[in-house]
């Protein structure tokens, strides 16, 4: 009886997007923008190649940016 009782109220593999009362499911995207996690990562990623950019140039030039010889 308890087979029965699960399979009965068990959803199809295949209910196409559907919840049980025929609505469909709305499907969550990515914000395009604001404060998410992948912008974030995506700006921390962007600074780092900045602050090696620095970094460089400065020992290039010998001296702080901001620096004038």
């Amino acid at each position: 009886m308890t087979e029965t009782t699960v399979a009965a109220t068990a959803r199809p593999a295949s209910s196409g997007g559907l919840t049980e009362l025929g609505t469909p499911i709305p499907v969550r995207r990515l914000a395009r923008w604001g404060f998410h996690s992948h912008i974030e990562l995506l700006n921390g990623r962007i600074a780092m190649l900045g602050f090696v950019a620095l970094v460089l140039v400065e020992w290039k030039l010998g001296h702080g940016i901001l620096i004038q010889p």
